[in-house]
């Protein structure tokens, strides 16, 4: 028989062993969230990069900020990676505009200062061997909020 002393004992182990028997699952579902972000991402710009692309120019346009050249919107990616984090507008001569199938965002750290570049890349993988594509600029970042 349990006594009134042992109660609060017993509801502390219980919240202890359901801690630990979830937090793996919560772990999981955090990671598959940021899959299934990662996975959108990549596939909302496949599926709508001609759309998004067609908005920025008609929004830049409208604020004589047009850009001059072939734009185009691919994801932005992460070094090594692979993650899709975003996407961006890229502009440029038209035969360079094509080569490119991603931007790349390595992180800068100089000391007390740091930064993010945007390189337009002629892969979709951001791995240690990937090659920018050169006389191509980023006009436009685009973040989701998911």
């Amino acid at each position: 028989m349990m006594t009134k002393y042992n109660r609060p004992l017993a509801f502390v182990l219980i919240l202890v062993l359901t801690a630990l028997l979830l937090f793996p699952v919560m772990v999981w579902a955090r990671g598959i969230s940021d899959v299934i972000k990662v996975l959108g991402i990549g596939a909302a710009v496949s599926a709508f990069g001609g759309q998004i692309n067609d908005f920025i120019n008609k929004a830049l346009g409208e604020h004589q900020a047009q850009v001059m050249g072939a734009t185009k919107v691919v994801p932005i990616v992460s070094i090594g990676k692979g993650g899709y984090i975003g996407a961006a507008q890229v502009v440029g001569v038209p035969e360079q505009v094509r080569k490119v199938q991603a931007v790349v965002q390595p992180e800068i750290n100089l000391g007390t200062f740091g930064g993010k570049a945007l390189l337009p890349i002629s892969t979709k993988s951001a791995t240690k061997n990937f090659k920018p594509v050169t006389g191509v600029g980023v006009s436009a970042v685009i973040d989701f909020k998911i």
